[in-house]
């Protein structure tokens, strides 16, 4: 008789039903989030029938937190079902609309018993792999926040004080997150302090930012900027709209240390793993985009059986949906967002790196597509190129990854 358990989670307790191979309830519980519940998880199985040589295979909602860590140490197949798929496999048993944690229980349990095959198992990552996961999205996560409050600072600074946007918005490398511009607002958060900067000040300001090269030139543009004429806000609201820009540029300040500091350990760890060589060897893959790559594809070599299925998974394969002699091929929404957000970061970056995919991309416009369009087909094809090279361990070859035409090798 093989059995099967399903896990309602939630933060402060799970749901836990096992059945057999009937879809009868051989047992069922509800535990704690702690040791305790764990412990008592662990006689349940084994109360079943669960054993070290044939495990009790979970199905659970979610692919992350302790208890699903603490699952994994036991060496049993884990399958992480996704809410939406979980909501739909509800109505099959219960058409009524009703829904408790328990029947939630007893429903993924059953997931498990008759649709294993249409279900993808946790990957058996390793733990270096799983801690490139953590920093990597940590650092995409810290990114996204500056970005937040950096549109934030541009909104507020449009409203009140426009000289700023014109003297760092335009910068190559960051605009308003490089430091020079952030040490400098911290210092005249407001048009009338800002007007007071003297030459000497300013000359500080960026010294002090680790400003070394054209200081004088910055010095001079900065200085006429801030001493133009504009509209300006009545002295009391632009003083309370300084006081804001100040605390807005505390947050931003902080989001742009954080975004740093992991990105460091994001590198560091990358460059330990094995896989590293492989992945960084493909242009316009450095440690930190190939560490956002390595997280979400991890290094369990079964996880992706054929190149289409790593494709489907960064959302850079269409999706086909035909019915009757209907047939629409389209971009797909479903997919793992993170990977997807490195795919034009990546084809960018290798246009000037290869001479190969700016010609596969040139070749993508002058077809037709739009520049995301041919940005998502130049990143679907490294992507198949990226798994034929971890499946055999051989580096990118630029040859054999985008061969010459004819008249050229001629």
């Amino acid at each position: 008789m093989r059995l099967f358990c399903g896990i309602d989670w939630a933060e402060s307790h799970h749901d836990v039903a096992i059945i057999d191979d009937t879809g009868t309830v051989v047992a069922k519980a509800r535990i704690g989030d702690d040791a305790a519940g764990f412990a008592r998880l662990l006689d349940l199985l084994a109360g079943a029938g669960d054993t070290a040589e044939a495990p009790v295979p979970v199905g659970i909602e979610t692919d992350h937190g302790l208890l699903v860590s603490a699952l994994r140490s036991t060496g049993r197949t884990i399958y992480a079902i996704n809410p939406l798929s979980a909501s739909r496999y509800r109505a099959r048993h219960q058409v009524s609309g009703a829904k408790s944690d328990a029947a939630d229980a007893v429903m993924l349990a059953n997931i498990v018993r008759t649709d294993t095959a249409a279900h993808r198992p946790l990957p058996a990552d390793t733990d270096l792999a799983q801690a490139i996961r953590v920093l990597a999205r940590a650092q995409q996560d810290a990114v996204w926040s500056r970005q937040q409050l950096g549109n934030r600072l541009r909104s507020l600074l449009t409203q009140f004080y426009p000289a700023a946007l014109d003297a760092f918005a335009g910068l190559p490398e960051g605009g308003l997150a490089r430091r020079d511009a952030r040490t400098i607002l911290a210092a005249a958060p407001t048009p009338a302090l800002a007007a007071k900067l003297t030459r000497a000040r300013l000359r500080t300001l960026l010294t002090k930012a680790g400003r070394r090269r054209n200081v004088d030139h910055d010095v001079d543009r900065l200085y006429g900027v801030f001493r133009s004429q504009r509209l300006r806000q009545p002295p009391l609201v632009e003083n309370a709209m300084g006081i804001q820009f100040s605390a807005l540029l505390s947050q931003f300040e902080a989001a742009c240390a954080a975004a740093d500091d992991l990105a460091e350990a994001a590198r560091a760890h990358c460059e330990q793993h094995p896989d590293a060589v492989i992945i960084t060897s493909f242009p316009g893959l450095g440690l930190l985009a190939g560490a956002r790559v390595l997280a979400e594809i991890g290094d369990d070599r079964t996880r992706f059986a054929d190149p289409r299925g790593l494709k489907a998974y960064a959302g850079s394969a269409p999706i086909t949906r035909a019915s009757g002699r209907k047939t629409v091929i389209s971009h797909r929404h479903i997919k793992n967002r993170r990977l997807a957000a490195v795919g034009p970061i990546w084809a960018l970056a290798s246009l000037r790196a290869s001479p190969g995919a700016r010609r596969h991309f040139d070749t993508r416009r002058a077809a037709g597509d739009w520049n995301h369009q041919a940005q998502r087909h130049l990143f679907n094809k490294f992507l198949g190129q990226l798994h034929h090279c971890l499946q055999t361990g051989c580096p990118y070859d630029e040859h054999h990854a985008f061969p010459p035409p004819l008249a050229a090798a001629a």
